[in-house]
């Protein structure tokens, strides 16, 4: 049986066993036991064996084939050589398939464990290291793109309908030159630049035709789409937003009305004291129309994001705090007591110090809000339309049935967010709150008389004009109507002067903004908010082909405010990468030669076995196969290996990385990449191997047999 286990290993196929009969030397009943094994054997296996006793074969083999001075003179069941023949020329091919050589080198490697394990993951280690860099500048990559989109969402391509054209400007400025006068010694002589400037400035000064842009967006919002986020339109539309307080009295918290009450001079003291953030700061905002931007950006505290137009959400700063200015603004502290301490603190008196105050949840989703339109303040009297909101009565009764807005959730921005343009906290409304006060102030009464009278002013009754107030150029009825009022009602009949007085030089224009009609498709303002820098480079694309394509009056121009922040950032991840990447496949090099001088070693184990191999028919492309095969499993398992490795010390690399930089997962090996990296350890190792393979498939199979 010793015999039997060294033929197999010979002949290295496990489905096929060489077997020497039993001896004379064992006795009958132990020779009949080894036959009765072989018998058994041979139901899963090929039996091949050698025996001068005829009746030994007739018993046991299902096949015998008789030879005589080395020649088949009888065989039981005759192989039919002319069909195989025919077969082998139809499919031009070699009896072993690559399966049976992977099969054949498997078995040799696993009689070789160790080996085995070491050539792996010495091949490995390049792709570990590789791997580890992967992943590294993978999450580099992603954290950079996070930022860039952090960013962009504060700071979009903003194209505005009135701007200022700086490029034309500087140009302007370079090309201005100062006369050259002759000085005299002992003069001191002026330089005339104020005249200059104005013309500079008036040169640089531009209309954006938006109403052409947005129409072109709509014509190609799939090319947009690729590029962008989210789009958001802005109008010349002020929202009036009042705020219920307990004792259900109105406080009107949009447009902010601390600005009014304290003064342009104050409050431009306070926006130097704030660094200039609150001079533009609004606490009402409108917020992205991207829901899935918003979820990446912010984290919900309690309840949810706006689903409806009357829905709006309470934003935090990321440390859940909201600052007072933004709690005076919203009316949820009295704004009178702002006013009267910066009066105090002007005069050098001492202002008393404001405790901090905590605001559960439930208090602030219990907040009140409600919107008028623009056009709800006015009454028709007389033939002309009266501004009443200085009429609380009048106001109260607006506010009791106006729209109300609900509070729907608290959000927060996400710790890793590096820019945020809230750093007060504040409220959160959709653009379909914009659209909706925007569509009903179109279909008022007051509305559509101006909209249909476009020469005449609806708040004097008559044609447009420059001049100024003059009552002696009313008309007799007009009078007669005052003079009634002198009587019966001073106060309005005040309200009705200063109405004309106010509207007397007003315009078609002028009347529209202050009734807040406005048309969706000719927005004031257009921000762009891009997905990346690259993608904002292709969206400057966009709009210098616009501006190729249309007349100079049509051509868009715009301050992009951040043309280089972080613009090389990512090229330089990736240089650093590469540089790295260069290195270490150096040690891919390295171990792709080891596994070739392995898979030598390996040629030169294995020379019997090949001539047995060849002896049986097997041809020097089918070695050759084998040994490829060889080399294909053991580049698999390095590639594997170095993958399964480089998931594990990701780790213990993130824990590190957290540790130091309050990043997580910065360390993270894409799917792709791995798969990738798989197959080039796969088609190292191959290539590697190729030379021992054709040496093996060379070797003469008679020198091969001889070999010991």
């Amino acid at each position: 049986m010793q015999r039997v286990a060294i033929a197999r290993a010979l002949v290295g196929n496990p489905d096929i066993l060489l077997a020497d009969e039993p001896t004379g030397a064992l006795d009958t009943k132990t020779s009949i036991q080894i036959m009765n094994l072989l018998k058994e054997i041979a139901k899963e296996k090929l039996v091949i064996m050698v025996t001068h006793n005829p009746e030994l074969a007739m018993n046991y083999s299902t096949r015998i084939i008789r030879l005589l001075d080395g020649n088949v003179i009888d065989d039981s069941n005759p192989y039919n050589t002319f069909e195989d023949n025919q077969n082998e020329t139809k499919n031009g091919k070699t009896n072993m398939n690559f399966l049976t050589a992977l099969s054949l080198s498997l078995n040799n490697l696993l009689t070789k464990k160790g080996r085995t394990i070491l050539t792996a993951f010495a091949g490995s280690i390049g792709i570990i290291g590789i791997a580890l860099i992967l992943s590294l500048s993978n999450g580099m990559q992603k954290y950079i793109d996070k930022v860039e989109e952090d960013t962009l969402s504060s700071y979009p391509i903003t194209l505005q309908e009135q701007t200022m054209d700086t490029a034309s400007l500087l140009e302007a400025a370079s090309k201005e030159s100062y006369e050259e006068i002759k000085r005299k010694d002992n003069e001191i002589h002026s330089m005339n630049i104020t005249n200059e400037m104005l013309s500079l400035m008036s040169y640089g000064a531009k209309t954006n035709n938006l109403y052409e842009f947005n129409k072109y967006i709509t014509n190609n919002l799939k090319e947009f789409n690729k590029y962008m986020n989210n789009i958001q339109y802005s109008y010349n539309l002020n929202l009036n937003i009042y705020k219920e307080n307990e004792d259900k009295t109105y406080t009107q918290v949009s447009p902010d009305q601390i600005i009014d009450k304290m003064g342009m001079s104050t409050m431009s003291e306070m926006s130097n004291l704030f660094s200039g953030g609150m001079s533009n700061y609004n606490a009402f905002t409108e917020m992205l129309d991207n829901q899935d931007l918003i979820k990446e950006q912010y984290d919900i505290l309690t309840g949810r994001l706006p689903k409806s137009y009357n829905e709006i959400v309470i934003t935090t700063t990321k440390d859940y705090r909201i600052s007072d200015y933004t709690l005076y603004a919203l009316g949820l502290l009295d704004s009178n007591d702002l006013i009267n301490n910066y009066e105090a603190l002007l005069k050098g008196e001492e202002i008393p110090k404001l405790e901090e105050i905590s605001y559960t949840y439930d208090e602030l989703l219990n907040l009140k809000f409600k919107v008028l339109l623009n056009t709800d303040y006015y009454t028709k009297n007389n033939g002309v339309w009266i501004n009443e909101e200085k009429n609380e009565k009048f106001l109260t009764k607006l506010l009791d049935d106006a729209l109300e807005l609900k509070v729907v959730g608290i959000i927060k921005p996400k710790e890793e967010m590096l820019s945020n343009t809230n750093t007060y906290g504040g409220v959160l409304y959709t653009s379909d709150l914009t659209k909706y006060v925007i569509d009903e102030i179109n279909k008022s009464k007051i509305a559509q008389e101006q909209l249909n009278n476009p020469n005449k002013n609806i708040f004097t009754d008559k044609e447009f004009s420059k001049e100024e107030f003059d009552l002696n150029k009313l008309k007799p009825e007009e009078i007669s109507y005052l003079q009634s009022l002198a009587l019966t009602n001073p106060e309005m009949l005040a309200d009705i002067i200063e109405n004309y007085q106010e509207n007397a030089t007003a315009t078609y224009e002028s009347n529209l903004e202050k009734l807040g009609i406005v048309d969706l498709e000719h927005p004031s303002i257009i921000n762009i908010y891009a997905k990346d820098f690259k993608s904002k480079e292709a969206l400057n694309d966009l709009i210098t082909t616009y501006n190729e394509k249309n007349t100079e009056e049509n051509q868009i121009s715009y301050v992009d405010f951040i043309a280089v922040m972080m613009s090389g950032a990512s090229n330089i991840i990736n240089i650093i990468s590469y540089v790295l990447m260069t290195f270490v496949s150096i040690s891919l090099i390295v171990s792709s030669i080891m596994i070739g001088i392995i898979t030598y070693i390996s040629v030169l184990e294995r020379t019997k076995e090949i001539g047995i191999l060849r002896s049986i028919g097997a041809s020097k492309k089918d070695i050759s196969r084998v040994f490829n095969a060889e080399t294909l499993i053991v580049g698999a398992t390095a590639g594997i290996l170095g993958i399964l490795v480089t998931l594990l010390l990701n780790i213990p690399i993130n824990m590190i990385i957290k540790s130091l930089t309050d990043i997580s997962n910065i360390s993270k090996l894409p799917f792709k990449g791995a798969i990738i990296l798989i197959f080039i350890s796969i088609f190292l190792t191959i290539i590697a191997g190729l030379i021992p393979a054709k040496m093996a498939s060379k070797k003469d199979p008679v020198e091969a047999l001889r070999t010991e």
